[in-house]
């Protein structure tokens, strides 16, 4: 284990890229660290022995994402660490892999493995282009044959200027975000995402891309003449000479014949036969017996070497088309019942099943990561069934290669797709393959663009994709030609699978995988305008299918209302703990999303129930006018006045002296709970409380409001002296909550049983003449029954005098008082000098307080604690805290 740190820095698209190596991970062949900005990825490379019936290249590339990286926690809170990799890492590790696989050994076989480590994230690079640097600085300084070393370089298009190496925000308002990786003028390979970018814009930012990532090979090399070790030769297993010789003899004459063929089972058939034919024959050979391996791969070479030489000499392809011709095509949309949108697309004996389904902005999926992104609305699934190749295998997850082709058809539909504000939905789209025979991800484009198209999406425009392949000239390497349309058998013989998607106006997404040390741009240019004259072809055949998005939505899918409340309304509607829009979402049958800015989405299958739930959160979240009129309903009865609704969630107080412009005795003599009235907003006070009149909805009887004692001369509750002082006649229930009973939508919070309620339902001077501290252990007493209609009652008895208590003693003062009232003398008494100490500034506000009508909602202040303390017995109710969610 090397102690010695080698490093080396070059400016790299304006910012410093730092190489080091020798300070972590001595083990491995071959570690270094990576720097740009502030990301740092750890990159290792190491080899093993090669494992026993293995034919392939075990190389295995993986992005570890470490979430300390970006200073965050992972997992659950049950299980704090990463777990299974990111969708996206599982992309960049794919990306790595068909970067680097090309330049290994033919038919090597020793186990490779290349770990890249995230070690600390800056959000404006993520380490997909820093992997690759990585990869292939390890390798070159590793003792494994590699033929490096390359660079990779991302480019970005923005406001018709080309960017290397662009920040995350840069890359997202870009028209173009293209990863190219390569050496010289050759690339390895592109992964790219546009808005309809034209071909010569693509070709131009592949030139800049090689030509800024010529540094980086630069440093590399600099790197390994100071750290690199001797390499060592791959275990590489090669068919014998002889028995290639062998194979050559028994079917070289039917192998041409065998391939020809226009049907991929008439031609299968036809090859298993000459193979079978063939080992039969080298079996009775004694040197060819035991080498069964070794006859297949003869025959597969043979096979891939006629193919070749067909296309190469005579532009024949297996099938009998042009080199430019694509497959017969087919399409046909609303295949399935019951779904949002389907669709069938057919290329050849390719076929792809798409299905779309619609779901609300809070269906979206959370992304968790080093990634800036939070979550994404567009999904795409591909599924790769073992039926579609006539093969009986496992069903399994899925494995890279469908997250990988998923992901592929999902970055060529998302430049196309409307924005939120326009279609304020979450997309799935599912391709399954019915029947594979090369080029099933850009089926999967063609078909999932009809299918969106069928659930009613409005794109912007069709989207289309074709592949194109390469096949060289192993002796003249300027030799070679491009096939538009690969299918199975050529992109086995094939150099190169370059998939292209787009529209009429541009490309927006492309993905190279390609066998060679590189491909010439000028080859991929040419390539692109082979891809786009295809591409017009299958866009013909789509538009006769359908020609734009279907004008509404299927009747299965839900429909979306969307309404902008005011921020600071947000916590109202969603309630403690959700409690409201859960309560909401139960009684309109909706599902309820509240973004952060305030927009509220509504979703629901009934058009009915949706307007429903639109109009009771725009009037939750909106204040009533002074002056306006409501049609509001009756919700609960006090002595003093109703409760009415006159609003969802909203609630104000008529009362008794605004039910009508008559005197009114009783509050059930006007209205009763569930009764609907006309009622007008007077006044809402700074606590926010509504108080309504309906008698300012009546007409004015003639001749004024009444005559004496009709209770026109008093006022609402806001009232303070004049005239007898209904809220005491009436204290039963004059300081209970004003909130009605039930379901209450929008309301601040729970307000509970009034503090107050078991002390002042009995006439005030009566509870008065108790004072004292009685403490809080006093047994409770039974005040059972409807205390509005006890206090309604006490309010009715007429007044009697009060004699001495027989358990008091009765003060001489008390005496002369009721003497001096019994003759009705006006005689005053002297005023009593109280031994008691002056009262303090609290005491006297109190009193001066109680002595007005007491609203619900104000707090006084108790000798009585209203709550008693928790005395350490028993469960603590926990508190509920009101949290901002998407989902409430």
């Amino acid at each position: 284990m090397s102690s010695q740190i080698h490093r080396v820095e070059v400016e790299f698209g304006g910012r410093t890229l730092a190489l080091e190596t020798g300070k972590l991970a001595g083990q491995a062949n071959g570690a270094l660290t990576v720097q740009y900005g502030d990301t740092v990825v750890l990159a290792t490379a190491v080899a093993d022995k090669p494992r026993a019936g293995l034919d392939f290249f075990p190389l295995l590339v993986d992005l570890e994402e470490r979430m300390y990286a970006a200073g965050k926690m992972p997992g659950s809170r049950f299980v704090r660490r990463e777990g299974r990799p990111a969708e996206l890492a599982t992309l960049t590790a794919r990306l790595i892999d068909h970067a680097i696989r090309p330049l290994f050994p033919k038919g090597a076989l020793d186990d490779v493995q290349v770990v890249i480590t995230t070690l600390a994230a800056d959000p404006d690079f993520y380490p997909d282009f820093l992997g690759i640097i990585g990869a292939s600085a390890a390798l070159h300084l590793s003792d494994l044959p590699f033929a490096g070393p390359i660079s990779a370089t991302k480019v970005a298009w923005l406001e018709g200027d080309l960017i290397v190496n662009p920040t995350y925000e840069q890359a997202e308002e870009s028209e173009l975000e293209l990863v190219v990786a390569g050496v010289g003028d050759r690339v390895l390979m592109i992964e790219c995402e546009g808005r309809e970018v034209p071909e010569d814009i693509l070709v131009e930012a592949m030139e800049l891309g090689l030509k800024a990532g010529e540094v980086v090979c630069e440093a590399q090399e600099e790197l390994r003449k100071k750290a690199g070790k001797p390499k060592f030769q791959m275990t590489v297993k090669e068919v014998p000479e002889d028995v290639t010789a062998a194979v050559a003899r028994a079917a070289s004459t039917k192998m041409k014949k065998a391939l020809i063929a226009k049907d991929k089972d008439e031609r299968d058939e036809a090859l298993n036969t000459l193979r079978g034919s063939v080992e039969e024959s080298l079996a009775a050979e004694p040197d060819a017996a035991d080498q069964q391996w070794a006859i297949r791969q003869a025959f597969d070479k043979l096979s891939a070497k006629v193919t070749r030489e067909l296309i190469l000499e005579k532009g024949q392809r297996p099938d009998g088309r042009k080199v430019t011709e694509v497959r017969p095509l087919s399409s046909e949309v609303g295949v399935l019942p019951r779904v949002h949108g389907s669709a069938l697309f057919q290329r050849g004996e390719t076929q792809a099943l798409c299905v779309a389904t619609l779901a609300t902005l809070g269906e979206s999926k959370i992304l968790h990561g080093l990634h800036p992104q939070e979550s994404k609305r567009y999904l795409h699934h591909y599924n790769f069934p073992p039926y579609s190749t006539g093969e009986t295998k496992p069903m399994r997850t899925p494995g890279r290669r469908e997250i990988g082709h998923g992901a592929l058809a999902e970055k060529a539909l998302r430049p196309v797709l409307p924005s939120e504000e326009d279609f304020p939905y979450c997309i799935r789209v599912v391709s399954e393959i019915m029947s594979s025979n090369g080029s099933t991800s850009m089926a999967s484009c063609c078909g999932s663009t009809l299918a969106l198209m069928d659930a009613g999406v409005p794109i912007e425009a069709p989207v289309a994709g074709i592949s194109v392949g390469l096949v060289t000239s192993d002796k003249d390497p300027e030799k070679h030609v491009l096939l538009t349309d690969i299918q199975g058998i050529e992109d086995f013989c094939g150099d190169m699978d370059f998939k292209v998607a787009g529209t009429r106006q541009g490309v927006t997404a492309i993905q190279l995988d390609q066998k060679l040390h590189g491909v010439p741009v000028k080859v991929l240019a040419e390539a692109l305008e082979q891809a786009r004259e295809a591409r017009f072809q299958i866009l013909d055949v789509m538009e006769e299918t359908l020609e734009e998005p279907r004008g509404k939505l299927s009747p299965h899918a839900p429909k979306i209302f969307s309404v902008q409340i005011p921020v600071d309304k947000i916590g109202a509607l969603i309630g403690p703990g959700g409690k409201v829009i859960r309560g909401l979402q139960q009684d309109t049958g909706t599902k309820i999303d509240v973004e952060e800015d305030g927009t509220v989405y509504i979703a629901t299958p009934d058009e009915e129930r949706g307007n429903i739930a639109l109009n009771i959160i725009r009037n939750m979240t909106r204040e009533p006018i002074v002056g306006e009129e409501y049609q509001g309903k009756v919700v609960r009865i006090l002595g003093i006045g109703a409760f009415c609704e006159i609003i969802p969630g909203k609630d104000g107080l008529v009362h008794i002296s605004e039910l009508d412009w008559t005197h009114v005795d009783r509050v059930e003599d006007v209205v009763n709970v569930g009764d609907e009235i006309k009622v007008k907003v007077i006044e809402v006070d700074s606590q926010g409380r509504i108080n309504l009149s309906r008698k300012q909805c009546l007409p004015r009887p003639e001749g004024g409001e009444g005559g004496p004692g009709d209770g026109g001369d008093e006022g609402p509750r806001s009232g303070g002296g004049g005239g007898r002082d209904r809220d005491r006649g009436r204290g039963g229930d004059r300081d209970r909550s004003r909130r009605p009973e039930g379901r209450s939508y929008g309301r601040d919070r729970e307000r509970g049983p009034a503090r107050d309620s078991n002390r002042d339902s009995r006439p005030r001077e009566r509870a008065e003449s108790r004072g004292g501290d009685r403490g809080n252990n006093r047994p409770e007493r039974d005040r059972g029954g409807d205390r509005a209609s006890e206090a309604n009652s006490r309010s009715e008895r007429p007044h009697r005098e009060r004699g001495p208590r027989p358990d008091r003693p009765q003060s001489p003062r008390s005496a002369i008082a009721r003497k001096a009232t019994s003759r009705g003398g006006g005689q005053k008494l002297p005023p009593k000098q109280s031994s008691q100490p002056q009262q303090s500034e609290q005491q006297k506000l109190v009193i001066d307080h109680t002595k007005q009508a007491v609203r619900p909602g104000d707090h006084l202040v108790s000798r009585e604690p209203a709550i008693r303390p928790w005395s350490g017995s028993g469960a603590r109710t926990p508190h509920l805290r009101s949290r901002n969610t998407r989902n409430g």
